[in-house]
Parts: C-alpha cells; sequence; structure tokens
C-alpha cells in the first residue's frame, strides 16, 4: 500500500512542479524561512528524483526501525537556524541555481517514469541504504511519503495555490509517523491532550 501510496503522492508533487507560475515565483522567498521559492521546489523535487538514486544502489545489510530513523537525527530536534537544517536549505538552493523549473520537471517526469517500474518490482526485505543505518525499503518509502505531503503543501502556500489532493493512504500515513515523531519528543500525554482537550494542550507538539 505505501508504495502505490509514494507513487500516487509523487504524481500529485509532479504536477505542482509544473505549475507556469512557479517560474513566476522561484527567486522569491517561499514561506519557509531562508528558502526561496526555487530551492523548496527543488527540495520538494528530491524526494522523487533522489529516491531512484537510492533504489539503484547496492541494497544495506542492516535495518533500523522508521522511528529511530528520527530519533538518531539531530536535526529533527535541532531547530531551523541549527547547521544541520542550514546545510539541507543550503544544498537545495545550490541545486535550484544550477536548474530551471522546466529542467526541473523534466528531470522529475523522467524520476517518476523509472519509479513507475522500479517500486513495485523491490522485494519485500530489500534494505536502502541511507549511509550510517539502512530502512527496510517501505519504511524508506514511508518517509519519502511524509516528506511529499509535508513540503507539496509548503511549496502550494508559497505559489499562492490550493495544495494538491494527495492520495488518503499518503496523507493517513503522514499523520501516523507525525504523530509517532511528536509523542517522543513531546510525550503521548500531550499529543493526547492537543488531540482531545484543548484547555489543557501544549503550546506545541510539532513533529518537526
Amino acid at each position: 500500500m505505501i508504495r502505490h501510496a509514494f507513487l500516487e503522492a509523487a504524481e500529485a508533487a509532479a504536477a505542482l512542479l509544473r505549475e507556469p507560475v512557479l517560474a513566476e515565483r522561484w527567486s522569491s522567498p517561499s514561506a519557509l524561512s531562508d528558502f526561496s521559492t526555487g530551492g523548496l521546489a527543488r527540495h520538494l523535487a528530491n524526494q522523487i528524483t533522489h529516491t531512484v538514486t537510492y533504489l539503484a544502489a547496492a541494497p544495506g545489510q542492516s535495518a533500523v526501525p522508521v522511528l529511530e530513523h528520527y530519533t538518531g537525527n539531530s536535526w529533527v530536534t535541532s531547530g531551523v537556524d541549527s547547521a544541520d537544517n542550514a546545510d539541507i536549505r543550503h544544498r537545495s538552493e545550490q541545486a535550484a541555481a544550477a536548474t530551471t523549473p522546466d529542467d526541473l520537471a523534466d528531470s522529475v517526469g523522467a524520476a517518476l517514469h523509472e519509479l513507475r517500474d522500479s517500486v513495485p518490482a523491490q522485494p519485500k526485505g530489500r534494505i536502502v541504504d541511507l549511509g550510517a543505518w539502512g530502512l527496510t525499503v517501505d519504511d524508506f518509502l514511508l518517509t519519502r511519503v511524509m516528506e511529499l505531503v509535508v513540503h507539496a503543501d509548503d511549496l502550494a502556500v508559497s505559489l499562492d495555490m490550493a495544495t494538491p489532493s494527495m492520495p488518503d493512504a499518503a496523507t493517513e500515513a503522514t499523520i501516523q509517523l507525525l504523530s509517532r515523531i511528536a509523542a517522543w519528543r513531546h510525550g503521548p500525554i500531550n499529543v493526547v491532550r492537543a488531540l482531545a482537550r484543548q484547555e489543557r494542550a501544549p503550546v506545541s507538539i510539532a513533529a518537526l
């Protein structure tokens, strides 16, 4: 199910990246601090194009649980101004400066063409090597689904457009994953209170 959700979410993101207004706003600030609209578009596209690279690489040897992928990453809790997060933005900005909106859309289209065949064909036990650790292929695709859902919304807001409709499976998987990260960061009871008891809700239960 997550494989189909990834492909559908990637299709929705690719359509957004083909919107003509993106070229008009390419150098303008995005809805995210210290991110141009072009840099944000490049970061969104990475969730598709980089997936081709990861799936084409040699399999990893061992995998961690998907939650550990986030609890072991310093960028999750270090704040938007941290060196880790600044580096993510910097790399996306550099990549955006080296391309155009049309070329970006074309590269995403080519990646999607390849992924439509390669994603369903992945062996169930395949481990995607991420360097310091690995994830099972379905957990890896889950992390990409979350990035696609979140950043498609970011880019749509940056373009003053309606957020593209994502498949139910993609949004449900994203909510579940973000809830797990939020519970780890803020404690389960704070997540429960934020969802069920406004009078006792914490100021934030943001997962990322």
